[in-house]
């Protein structure tokens, strides 16, 4: 038997359990942060598999997988997150110790680029800021909310991966955007097969008309946008992530939405979620605010907890992931799976 355990929730924990646990050899458990000690420990000591949210601030430091939390699981094999980010688990700490490391990346793109392409017509159209003030002031005047097309303009993409492209193929064929772009690990081709054009981040900022986020956090792109950075981008230019908190200075983005220098800004991740509501952005009517929610749509759970369940029973018949963050720990981790499990994986060529 094949132990999993998830940390605290899933989106469809039913769903889930059925779609890991049909063939009868996975068993699933959880542990949450109201537990005792005493039964995390237990409930952790035997398991092969753990499935955990990605966000290191949805996860408080007991949970987030590093030395400390590896050295109670002896016998743990795999760590796999529900969503594309993994930041809450030490990916060299793992590697270390032949421990796998896989996500869900592109699984829940589609919802993501949606919310994404959603905030930014809702900012330019001002749709949020009508709405309430045809709720509160009964002789509103219309033609005080005159607001702008996206047609034609310039979207500014940093990080195209799954989200990235979908969102740049969204802009270009519905709206007949430019798309420019910054990766760090694209070509010029690639981008182009991503509808998008590869250019350095100053260019993106002083060009783009929409300035998207949608990169993951790591040491990389960790405080990528602050003060100098606002201040490239144009004042009528819209600042939107759905990227990772910690991406962007939330102090300095206050700071330039207040000074004038942005038209305002769309933001469904933050440092703390969801934030306090006294938080300083919160206070601006042209900043559009959702609590991390860009994954959160009923096709989009049923997709990604698939393609888990999927990858973890792929793992288990000793299979290499579609979805591996760090290919590197093979041969560590054929070695250990081997030995726990007493069967052996499928051979990469030494890879």
């Amino acid at each position: 038997m094949k132990r999993v355990c998830y940390f605290e929730r899933v989106l469809d924990p039913v769903l889930f359990e059925d779609l890991l646990t049909e063939g009868g050899d996975i068993a699933l458990s959880k542990v949450d942060r109201d537990m005792p000690e005493t039964e995390i420990k237990s409930a952790l000591e035997n398991i092969h598999g753990y499935h955990t949210r990605g966000g290191s601030q949805l996860v408080p430091k007991r949970f987030r997988i590093d030395r400390e939390f590896i050295a109670d699981c002896p016998h743990l094999l795999t760590v796999c997150t529900g969503g594309a980010g993994y930041d809450a688990i030490n990916v060299e700490h793992c590697t270390e110790a032949g421990i796998l490391v896989a996500n869900q990346a592109g699984l829940n793109a589609e919802a993501v680029a949606e919310h994404a392409v959603a905030m930014m017509l809702c900012l330019t159209k001002q749709i949020a800021q009508v709405n309430m003030a045809l709720r509160r002031d009964p002789e509103l005047d219309r033609l005080k909310y005159r607001n702008n097309d996206i047609f034609g303009k310039t979207l500014g993409i940093v990080g195209l991966g799954q989200i990235g492209a979908r969102a740049a193929e969204i802009c270009k064929t519905a709206f007949g955007m430019e798309i420019i772009a910054t990766h760090p690990r694209l070509n010029a081709t690639q981008a182009s097969e991503r509808h998008a054009r590869l250019v350095e981040l100053p260019e993106l900022l002083a060009k783009s008309d929409f300035v998207l986020v949608s990169c993951g956090l790591s040491e990389e792109t960790r405080g990528m946008f602050g003060a100098a950075e606002f201040e490239q981008m144009k004042e009528s230019a819209y600042f939107v992530t759905i990227g990772r908190g910690g991406i962007h200075d939330e102090d300095a983005l206050a700071d330039a939405l207040g000074a004038g220098e942005l038209a305002g800004a769309g933001l469904d991740v933050w440092m703390q979620e969801p934030p306090p509501i006294d938080h300083p952005l919160l206070k601006f009517d042209n900043v559009l605010a959702t609590p991390h929610i860009a994954a959160v749509t009923d096709e989009s759970a049923r997709t990604s907890l698939t393609g888990a369940a999927q990858q973890w029973r792929q793992i288990f018949r000793g299979e290499f992931p579609p979805r591996c963050i760090n290919p590197v720990v093979w041969p560590k981790f054929a070695e250990r799976f081997e030995a726990i499990l007493g069967y052996p994986v499928e051979d990469r060529g030494g890879s």
